[in-house]
């Protein structure tokens, strides 16, 4: 199903009909047991939209990384650092199945090849569409990354608020967990250091 936005943007979502009528009925059954009738007009089609939704945020399951960032990579003798900060990142613990999100900051150094920065982000969408947790996430980016690109070094680190901790049990609103990960040339102090005074940085 397609809808226009401003501007000719186009959002296409496609969805799996039969898993959409099997993950409906589950819900359908849910919503029952919490006491709710799953008759009434407001719920009517809560089910389905719950399946879809669930189907959309998992879509990663359904994505290569490493081809995404085969798809363009490109010959090029740069050998400095290149970051991608501040990626947004929506991702559900595996734990609960509530959100977490926040901001992935990715930094590689090429040996000989680059990729088109916006594959960066679309790797972190890839693995963070999945039932997740944030230390497995984390390494998940810096372990393709590394082993489709073969850089001098990566490092990730993600930021992330967990619903989980917000909305239930220790219910602390302002916790935020921070995450990280290197190979490389990152390992070493100096490096690692040029990288977080430049994610801290506002350049104008």
């Amino acid at each position: 199903m397609a809808e226009e936005f401003k501007e000719g943007y186009v959002r296409s979502d496609e969805y799996n009909d039969e898993k959409i009528a099997k993950i409906a009925s589950h819900y359908s059954e849910i919503i029952s047991n919490l006491g709710e009738d799953v008759n009434r007009e407001g719920l009517l089609k809560t089910p389905e939209r719950v399946a879809k939704a669930m189907q959309f945020l998992t879509h990663g399951y359904d994505l290569d990384p490493a081809e995404i960032l085969r798809g363009a990579m490109f010959t090029e003798d740069h050998s400095q650092m290149v970051i991608v900060k501040d990626i947004e990142m929506y991702s559900m613990c595996e734990h609960h199945m509530l959100p977490f999100m926040g901001k992935a900051h990715i930094a590689y150094i090429p040996n000989g090849k680059i990729v088109g920065l916006s594959k960066i982000p679309r790797v972190v969408d890839a693995f963070s569409r999945r039932l997740q947790v944030q230390e497995r996430l984390t390494d998940q980016i810096k372990s393709c990354i590394q082993d489709t690109m073969n850089p001098l070094g990566v490092a990730v680190v993600i930021e992330a608020k967990h619903m989980c901790m917000q909305m239930r049990g220790i219910q602390k609103q302002n916790s935020v967990t921070t995450t990280s990960a290197f190979t490389g040339a990152f390992e070493k102090d100096s490096t690692r250091k040029e990288f977080i005074d430049l994610l801290s940085a506002r350049l104008s």
